[in-house]
């Protein structure tokens, strides 16, 4: 009997070190590559979407997107749309707490918008939240934040009201400038609210640490009030902007996730790891913008020219092996409420007839080949596919003009930064991914009030009076129409020369699961699990 009692236990020392080994309770750590470093972790100054993977894993707006890109409630359980569709009324979940434990409120929420829209916090996109109440009047100093159309009925209760019924609101507050921050801990913390072992944080990771350009970790938020649905205890950021490292690491098992990989290797990483490859269509537009404010760029008939003399064919089938499409529009397809977008006058000639066109606009305006010699510096931000357009198109303008061109390249951050505060350039590549499924979206960009992304400096009363118009208006087939004359008059101008429709490249190890490609490229990590 002793020997037996003796046997047993013995055993069960063992299952206990077996079972303490498995893998089944190794912790599970997702590491994802992030394609830069993040410019800051602060909600009203972010502006990227290498900021926004991050900031979605640790806050959680009124409502989030889901695995597959569509809106569903997050702090907010369910919400009311009066008649007149300009008053939601939000009802925050009961159990939604704050990573310290304290419960996110309905003032939080308050606080957090009248944060964002007051011009002394000089919050880059702002202009997001414009769609409520007074914002846009807050925001530039003319009424008061405690003006703005949000208020707290009571601890739990939000209640918005709008300028004008917006259609796409619900998917504005999914974005990363309207995720909460937490009222005290701004106000007890000031700037300092961002730091690792201070950020206070509602959504389903809280933030660890920051190694600035090595790498930034979160782990599982037990206050979160869906705690027990989510499956990674920890997310490793890596800001990567290096795609070939990026890739390498990725095939060392290093990474389980990689951000916009280099696009001339999709047909040997498909050939190696197959449908770990992800090519997801995107409602995105790359383009390059001309600065507007020095000449040449001032004159219509050299950015028409310019644009005219880019093979936007050779860019997507040669560079981006496919991957892009040819874009004469800055309003991608795909949008259900707008339909074809409007593209430019000479989108249907051939492209040695562009050439000649080109040519004879250039020589019109008195530039290039015969006139004033053409000197043209392209910045773009560091990363192997932007360089090889970049080094193409310049090919293209000497080629086509005799111009003499040079490029110049900045890290993700510093390019953005730089045109956001106004710096000035001759040629810029830019990017563009919805905020929110509409046409407005993009069309925004270009308005003369919008002072951080008009980074050509675009200015055109006519085209700001068609978009207001269509901001007022309130059937949709009319609104639609508005845009449309807007965007052809944008393409007619060529401020900015939209070069391809974008999909978004990622490379998702075998061992991840949860993932869904979507046009929204909205991937939570509190919807990924990781098998071995």
């Amino acid at each position: 009997m002793g020997s037996r009692l003796l046997n047993l236990r013995a055993a069960l020392v063992l299952g206990a070190v077996l079972l303490g080994s498995s893998p089944a309770l190794a912790e599970a750590v997702l590491h994802r590559g992030n394609a830069g470093e993040p410019q800051t972790l602060d909600q009203a100054h972010t502006s990227i979407n290498i900021e926004e993977f991050i900031l979605k894993d640790l806050y959680e707006g009124l409502t989030i997107y889901d695995a597959a890109g569509k809106i569903i409630p997050g702090a907010a359980e369910t919400w009311d749309l009066s008649d007149d569709g300009l008053t939601y009324t939000f009802k925050l979940r009961a159990d939604a707490k704050w990573s310290d434990g304290s419960p996110v409120t309905a003032e939080d929420f308050v606080f957090s918008y009248q944060r964002v829209e007051d011009p002394k916090t000089a919050a880059g996109y702002a202009n997001i939240l414009y769609p409520i109440k007074n914002a846009e009047k807050v925001n530039k100093g003319e009424m008061k934040p405690e003006e703005l159309g949000i208020k707290a009925v009571d601890e739990k209760t939000v209640e918005i009201t709008l300028e004008r019924p917006t259609p796409f609101f619900l998917e504005l507050l999914a974005h990363q400038t309207a995720l909460p921050v937490s009222k005290a801990s701004v106000e007890k913390n000031g700037t300092d609210f961002v730091k690792p072992g201070v950020m206070v944080s509602n959504g389903a990771f809280k933030l660890v640490s920051h190694v600035p350009n090595d790498n930034l970790v979160v782990e599982k938020n037990p206050s979160y009030w869906d705690a027990a649905n989510v499956k990674l205890d920890k997310v490793v950021f890596y800001p990567i902007d290096d795609q070939a490292a990026s890739v390498r690491r990725f095939e060392a098992k290093e990474m389980d996730l990689v951000y916009n990989f280099s696009a001339d290797q999709i047909d040997r990483l498909r050939g190696a790891y197959g449908d770990q490859v992800h090519v997801a269509p995107a409602l995105a537009t790359y383009y390059y913008v001309f600065d507007t404010r020095q000449e040449p760029y001032s004159d219509v008939r050299v950015r028409r020219a310019l644009s005219m003399a880019v093979d936007r064919d050779f860019l997507a089938k040669e560079i981006y092996s496919g991957a892009q499409i040819p874009a004469y529009s800055m309003v991608p397809p795909g949008i259900d409420t707008y339909g074809d977008p409007s593209k430019a006058d000479f989108a249907d000639m051939s492209q040695l007839d562009r050439e000649d066109k080109a040519i004879e606009l250039m020589k019109e305006a008195g530039y290039g080949d015969g006139g004033k010699p053409l000197k043209i510096e392209i910045r773009y931000n560091t990363n192997p596919n932007h360089e090889r357009v970049a080094t193409a198109v310049a090919d293209m303008w000497k080629n086509t003009f005799k111009a003499d061109v040079s490029l110049v390249n900045l890290d993700v951050s510093s390019h953005y930064a730089y045109l956001q505060e106004g710096g000035k350039f001759n040629v810029a590549r830019a990017g563009w991914s919805a905020d929110y499924a509409d046409a407005e979206n993009f069309l925004a960009l270009n308005l003369s009030a919008n002072k951080t992304f008009n980074y050509g400096h675009y200015e055109n009363p006519e085209y700001d009076a068609l978009m207001k118009k269509s901001y007022d208006e309130r059937d949709p087939v009319a609104r639609s129409k508005d845009m449309h004359e807007a965007e052809a008059m944008l393409m007619k101008d060529q401020p900015v020369a939209p070069f391809m429709t974008s999909a978004d490249l990622w490379l998702v190890s075998g061992r991840v699961k949860g993932w869904s490609d979507n046009a929204a490229n909205q991937h939570l990590s509190r919807f990924l699990s990781i098998s071995e």
